[in-house]
């Protein structure tokens, strides 16, 4: 029973884990429709958030509560200067955001060099959980991702900025002519995804090895998850995560870990192949 127990933990705490870095590429790529090619960059300077909080002897709290501001400015400018003018020039876009992603690699390499940097724990132990033991701080990180997951729903679809956006992407044209300001859409928008992201990297920092070249892998699991999910549903990226993250999950148990994630890539092809609409289907939306 504890293998069972622990296993759906796990897989859990992977969903969480790729539910948190995806949502903001949700909105960047699948409601907006860009491309975003720096996203896994844009999670990469939020882990680095932290870690500097902790070379510099701070609390890495600090580091978690500075990175949604940290990058999300980075997104605002990153929006405003290069992606704003390519909004209808999708393979435009998608060769500015690399371009970004390099920039963005290459200034961290010449600030804090190519080599390995990690960030203070923030929570440790275990907790006592259905009779076992397990990390508490993935428990948190459980628990921090329903709860910005609830903030997202709310946002997008019950205040009057999610209105905004949702007009924005079913009809621009139709939205500006009804008085809604599509430029100051588009920007905000942006940006708090880029600050949603940022917060994901600031959370999973404590986990990983901080490095320039971390975000490549999580970019690529992140579009994994929204393909999968659906392109233009928020929940599709819940689906999409526990899809992932519970199949990852299941065969970490029986092979080992890298080649449970070939497995998983394999799976998701075999999916997008049988249902290319993702899980969720249906019009974007």
């Amino acid at each position: 029973m504890e293998p069972v127990v622990i296993q759906l933990l796990n897989g859990l705490s992977i969903a969480s884990i790729l539910i948190m870095v995806s949502l903001g590429l949700a909105v960047i790529f699948g409601m907006l429709g860009i491309i975003n090619l720096a996203h896994g960059e844009f999670f990469m300077l939020g882990a680095y958030c932290v870690a500097t909080a902790t070379a510099w002897g701070l609390s890495p709290w600090w580091g978690i509560a500075a990175a949604p501001v940290v990058v999300g400015l980075v997104g605002m400018a990153a929006q405003q200067t290069i992606i704003k003018p390519l909004y209808r020039r999708p393979l435009d876009t998608l060769l500015a955001t690399w371009g970004l992603s390099i920039v963005i690699r290459q200034v961290v390499r010449l600030i804090y060099g190519s080599g390995q940097m990690m960030a203070g724990s923030l929570i440790t132990g275990s907790t006592s959980l259905f009779g076992f033991s397990y990390p508490t701080y993935r428990l948190f990180i459980i628990l921090v991702t329903v709860a910005i997951v609830a903030l997202t729903f709310l946002l997008y679809f019950r205040s009057d900025f999610g209105l905004r956006i949702r007009m924005v992407i079913a009809n621009r044209s139709m939205a500006g002519a009804l008085g809604v300001n599509t430029q100051s859409t588009d920007l905000w928008a942006f940006t708090i995804a880029a600050a949603m992201v940022g917060f994901a990297g600031a959370i999973m920092s404590p986990l990983i090895v901080i490095n320039p070249d971390m975000g490549l892998t999580y970019l690529s699991r992140a579009f994994i998850v929204v393909i999968i999910g659906g392109i233009g549903h928020l929940y599709g990226v819940i689906a999409g995560g526990v899809a992932i993250g519970g199949a990852e999950a299941a065969l970490s148990f029986y092979l080992r870990p890298v080649v449970a994630q070939i497995l998983v890539v394999f799976i998701a092809v075999v999916l997008i192949r049988i249902r290319p609409q993702g899980l969720t289907g249906g019009p974007r939306g």
